[in-house]
């Protein structure tokens, strides 16, 4: 299994990219069969996946190994009573038997619905009755488990309850399903391109997590994610620093790579740990590293000189700008440029620095080539170059790498597409070299007497100053300008809250950007209202006040 079987994967530099690059499809794609099985017969041995834990275990699965076991768990599941199109949540945290399961649930031709451990029984609940989940499979985190157990007198749809490790009442042991599984009949080919293979969550920054629905080519566009952002290669050891219940572990962790042939690297930890992490890219050789930026940060003030990162070819990271402080630091000690990426739980990589494209600092990087991007203005008008404007894809639902729509919402999925474009609902520009450069959020940009302001604009200039480990903006209502710029702050060690901290904060501003970015209000905090992901929740930041 070669990503070329699906088009062009090298080009001779970003204007052959840009010009050659699309995706060939025929048939029906079903990544579990087309990619994995294929994989398991014409290199059985070859190393799929590198796993170890906090603990100090480790294994190592062949394409082979991973094709069996997924068979196993189809089968499993289907012995459970799980059957084509029933939607399974799985809460998996970093185990290998994710990997596994998303698999099986692929085979069988249900819908996988990746969760992350963080959720609450009332979080449950709500996505229970949202998507009418039929079975849930978790860890043996009691937590989670008295969490799921909680949620069942308000989960009518919900029959089946499967756990790893062994038995529970009422529950069923996936682990010993996988062993009586492991022999059983070749499993029928039973899906469709444009059925429903993948539903996630999204994180809830604008009010109750909607449902973002994937169909079965969704995986082939990560090819793009994978050898052109990742920049991977047969002999690559990709590790993405994401549980498995965010859809940037789909990005990362399961699909590109392994259409490329490479392997990914798995650090299952329960607790962040910048020693332990470098520690074990170290022994096991990683040549690729996607984190988001908060890691890197916690990595450019550490001592890389002390471990062997030699392996190391490429970094990337996305979720959030990257600034550029933090850039200069990781490019200083290990030589390596950091590639940005910008895309949503919608999409796959809209916008990336790829490996026929400089970085450079601040910018996500250049249009993939696999959408038709614009920008457009409120009134839906494409705008000039240097313009600020909503990022938009000209696209239909469920064309390659978009969703299918939001799930059992059929408003919002005609708002989001409307006029055959995709409103991302995100503001950017884009330079007269191609790079793009992010904004903010549509609903947080800030209009402050007559000037447009992007709260990340800002934000990348307070977090330079010493006295500041975190920030957010905000726009706060004035009678006179409309809105004023809003900073809140958390302090950094050996920093206490004063006036005249406010006013050094306010003069750090002015003198690296223009005085009508400059806050007029400053707050010290202790901690910013945040989705389960992390992502600060800007709108309930602007409703208190």
């Amino acid at each position: 299994m070669k990503p070329d079987a699906y088009g062009q994967t090298d080009f001779k530099d970003f204007a052959d990219f840009a010009h050659s690059y699309r995706f060939e499809k025929t048939g029906d794609f079903n990544f579990a069969f087309d990619c994995i099985d294929r994989m398991a017969q014409s290199e059985p041995d070859k190393t799929a996946m590198v796993w170890c834990d906090d603990k100090g275990n480790h294994m190592t699965y062949t394409f082979a190994q991973i094709s069996a076991y997924s068979d196993a768990a189809a089968r499993f599941f289907a012995s459970a009573g799980i059957s084509q199109g029933d939607p399974v949540m799985l809460v998996l945290k970093r185990r290998t038997q994710f990997w596994f399961a998303v698999l099986g649930l692929m085979k069988l031709g249900a819908v996988a619905i990746p969760t992350t451990h963080l959720l609450v029984e009332e979080d449950i609940v709500y996505r229970n009755n949202a998507a009418s989940v039929a079975a849930i499979l978790t860890t043996d985190d009691e937590n989670i488990m008295d969490a799921v157990d909680g949620s069942l007198p308000q989960s009518p749809t919900v029959r089946r309850r499967l756990k790893l490790g062994g038995e529970r009442p009422g529950w069923l042991s996936f682990d010993a399903g996988l062993h009586t599984f492991m022999e059983g009949e070749a499993l029928p080919r039973v899906t469709r391109n444009e059925d429903m293979m993948l539903l996630y969550f999204t994180s809830g920054t604008t009010g109750m997590p909607k449902m973002v629905a994937h169909n079965y080519v969704y995986p082939l566009a990560h090819i793009g994610t994978a050898r052109h952002w990742h920049a991977l290669h047969p002999g690559s050891l990709h590790l993405t620093a994401a549980d498995t219940g965010w859809a940037k572990a789909a990005w990362g962790k399961l699909y590109g790579q392994w259409l490329c042939g490479a392997a990914i690297f798995v650090y299952d930890h329960e607790r962040f740990d910048v020693h332990r992490l470098l520690t074990v890219m170290s022994r096991h050789k990683v040549t690729s590293f996607c984190a988001p930026p908060t890691i890197f940060r916690v990595l450019a003030n550490a001592d890389l000189h002390a471990y062997d990162l030699s392996a190391l070819e490429h970094l990337t990271s996305a979720g959030e700008p990257l600034s550029e402080t933090v850039f200069r630091q990781i490019q200083t000690k290990t030589g390596l440029s950091i590639h940005e990426a910008y895309g949503q739980t919608e999409t796959t990589p809209l916008v990336m620095t790829s490996r026929y494209t400089e970085p450079r600092p601040g910018s996500i990087g250049k249009p993939n080539p696999a959408y038709d991007l614009l920008f457009l203005d409120e009134n839906g008008q494409e705008v000039p170059c240097g313009a600020e404007g909503e990022l938009c894809v000209r696209a239909r639902r469920g064309d390659l790498g978009l969703f299918m729509g939001y799930y059992r919402d059929d408003a919002m999925s005609d708002y989001v597409w409307r006029g055959g474009v995709y409103h991302t609902g995100d503001m950017a520009y884009q330079d007269e070299d191609g790079y793009v450069w992010f904004i903010g959020r549509a609903d947080d940009i800030i209009k402050s007497a007559g000037y447009r302001i992007g709260p990340f604009e800002v934000e990348s200039v307070l977090i330079k100053h010493p006295a500041v480990l975190e920030c957010a903006v905000t726009a706060a209502p004035d009678p006179m300008r409309g809105q004023v710029v809003k900073a809140s702050v958390i302090l950094a060690e050996g920093y206490e809250a004063s006036e005249k901290l406010k006013r050094a904060l306010r003069a750090h501003v002015r003198s690296l950007t223009s005085a009508y970015k400059v806050p007029r209000i400053v707050e010290f905090v202790e901690t910013f209202p945040k989705t389960i992901s992390g992502k600060v929740q800007r709108a309930a930041m602007r409703k208190n006040g």
